[in-house]
């Protein structure tokens, strides 16, 4: 099998040695393309062919020729819709025949959603060489931890050699740092043979700080009349936004087709300002589901602060109408405070109460469903959302995010008691919505995730500072030398003490144990009752110590959980009916029924029968 996606944008290599270049550059008067192949240099000036587009064939060239374009005689640019760049975002562009690659897959449809079972991962922090074809040698390893999909922080091409990703400046070309195009798409085939799904992460809400020539040839890409925190927002709702929009639309089914991924994550869908109708991520969704073709799986997953209800609709067969899932990270903040304590920024939202908005996640989904944000100066956040099922709700307990925007990246299992821990794991992975893992955290990974980059000197210099006031906000950074005891993201050793250290796999495998187990039982028990009609839950918390939710699973089953979150035990409790799915070794059960919850202890029951 060979995959190709034609698009409108970039090269096309034709079967007849011919290669067709198309650039919008509706900002240029005169554009050409030049051209390195072997030890030719070709140039040729494109054709304005109207809308600003600009377009010329040039016969007799290969995969693996290079070309830039040159506008109005000056300045050379990289293609926008490149391919592949291998000597970074300010070179140029490489020619890639995508039919050159031969998928050995016929049979891989992908998977349902109801087997998610996620792990998130930087491909240049994964393993020690960082690299594509590295990271199929720990593949393996989740397999047999209980794993389903594997989720790719972002890969588009980034200036320098180190970056988490979101400031990639070409979209369709993956990272030379960690590859090529076919190294990428050994590691897709590598998952899939495991039966793992790869899930794309992709930045469609600006564009990185270094090396975008856009705004030369094309400035109708953006719209000066909004802002994001990284400047001019992305043209989704101007003059000349159609082209904008396709653009990104292309890239979604371009990742999915030419590559075989088996979903994407759309970060920070709430920072894409758009007042039109349908908005750019409707209409995105909306092409991937006219696109998939019957029997194939493929998943849509919002990172989307504002808790939008309207992307995560089921049509009358539960199958999703746009969007798959959304992260929902009001079960991380609940979850993090439980455990560790902390109220700091976001985190107070959920300080007075965070075992009600845990349990209230895991039962119906958002945590905030219209109540005002104390966070956000009393600004009401989120939508109802009890007609969503626990699908519609991606839960984690660490994520780049979490981890690399503190400043010293520490993961929860540096900052919560091994208790309380441990009793959340076992809640959160036992819960019908697909949990997804952060790397490392199932062995208790000790290297940190720091936030780091590569870019010039000055705007490198300038990253350093910013990230050091930023901080300053806090009272715990009000000293200086603490302030400057935080990471230089530029320098390499920021980057380095973010690898993660496999040998701890085996020193700590009474993590990885637990997580294991939880996860066999949510394959064994969980993950056929999840295909059923919509899982439907309920919740009560007492005293902010104790926890019970009740989920019906279908028209056959019910799963029951209580936990103890406190340090002293419970009062003797009903004890949920059902077989005992996880028990914790503190629980104790009477012959009378009844049980008692010795502290951060967790039981699971499982019922399973025909209800009336």
């Amino acid at each position: 099998m060979r995959c190709k996606y034609a698009m409108p944008f970039g090269v096309e290599l034709g079967p007849d040695a011919t290669a067709h270049f198309r650039l919008w550059a509706p900002g240029a008067t005169e554009v050409a393309v030049e051209v390195t192949s072997g030890q030719t240099r070709i140039g040729a000036a494109l054709t304005a062919v109207g809308d600003g587009w600009f377009a010329t064939g040039l016969k007799n060239l290969r995969a693996g020729d290079r070309y830039g374009y040159r506008i109005d005689g000056g300045l050379l640019v990289a293609d926008p819709a490149s391919r592949f760049n291998p000597d970074d975002v300010h070179s140029t562009s490489m020619i890639v025949d995508p039919l050159e690659f031969v998928w050995n897959e016929l049979a891989w449809y992908g998977r349902p959603w109801e087997q998610a079972v996620i792990y998130e991962l930087h491909v240049g922090t994964f393993t020690a060489a960082g690299t594509f074809l590295a990271a199929i040698e720990r593949l393996d390893h989740l397999a047999a931890l209980g794993v389903t999909a594997i989720e790719l922080m972002p890969i588009a091409d980034f200036p320098g050699t180190r970056n988490w990703g979101y400031d990639g400046v070409l979209p369709f070309a993956p990272d030379a740092a960690y590859g090529t195009p076919k190294d990428l798409k050994c590691l897709v085939q590598a998952a899939h043979a495991r039966g793992l799904m790869v899930i794309l992460d992709v930045v469609y809400n600006h564009f990185g700080p270094e090396g975008n020539y856009l705004h030369v040839y094309a400035p109708t890409f953006f719209n000066p009349a909004h802002r994001t925190p990284w400047g001019a927002a992305i043209n989704f709702d101007g003059p000349g936004s159609r082209t904008v929009r396709d653009f990104f639309i292309h890239n979604a089914l371009y990742w999915l087709e030419e590559y075989c991924m088996d979903g994407l994550r759309l970060d920070a869908v709430h920072a894409i300002v758009d007042q039109t109708q349908p908005d750019f991520v409707t209409e995105l969704c909306a092409a991937v589901r006219s696109r998939t073709l019957p029997g194939r799986h493929v998943h849509l997953i919002l990172e989307n602060d504002s808790n939008q209800a309207r992307y995560l609709g089921r049509d009358a067969s539960r199958r999703p109408i746009l969007a798959t899932a959304q992260w929902n990270d009001d079960a991380h903040h609940a979850a993090h405070v439980l455990v560790t304590g902390e109220t700091d920024g976001y985190y107070a939202d959920y300080a007075e109460r965070p075992l009600w908005y845990f349990g209230r996640c895991l039962a119906e989904g958002f945590g905030y469903q219209g109540e005002p944000s104390a966070f956000r100066s009393g600004e009401e956040r989120g939508d109802p959302c009890l007609h969503l099922p626990p699908a519609a709700f991606v839960s984690f307990l660490q994520t780049h995010d979490q981890v690399g925007n503190r400043a010293f990246g520490e993961r929860i299992g540096h900052l919560a008691a091994e208790s309380k821990l441990r009793a959340a794991i076992a809640c959160w992975l036992l819960a019908p919505s697909p949990p997804m893992l952060f790397m490392g955290e199932e062995f208790n990974a000790s290297t940190p995730f720091l936030y780091f980059c590569d870019f010039g000197p000055e705007l490198s210099a300038a990253v350093a500072k910013g990230r050091r006031e930023e901080f300053a906000r806090f009272e715990r950074f009000s000293s200086p030398q603490l302030r400057d005891a935080i990471a230089d993201p530029s320098a390499p050793e920021t980057f380095l003490r973010s690898k993660l250290r496999w040998d701890e796999a085996e020193k700590n495998a009474d993590w990885a144990d637990l997580y294991k187990h939880c996860l066999l039982l949510r394959h064994q028990y969980l993950m056929p009752l999840l295909a059923q009609p919509t899982p439907s839950g309920a919740f009560t918390v007492d005293d902010e110590r104790l926890l019970a939710v009740d989920w019906t699973l279908g028209e056959h089953a019910r799963l029951h959980l209580r936990a103890n979150f406190g340090d002293i035990p419970s009062a003797r409790l009903q004890c949920p009916r059902g077989q005992a799915l996880f028990e914790s070794e503190a629980i104790v059960v009477d012959d009378a029924g009844f049980t008692r919850l010795g502290p951060f202890s967790v039981l699971y029951t499982l019922e399973t029968q025909q209800f009336k």
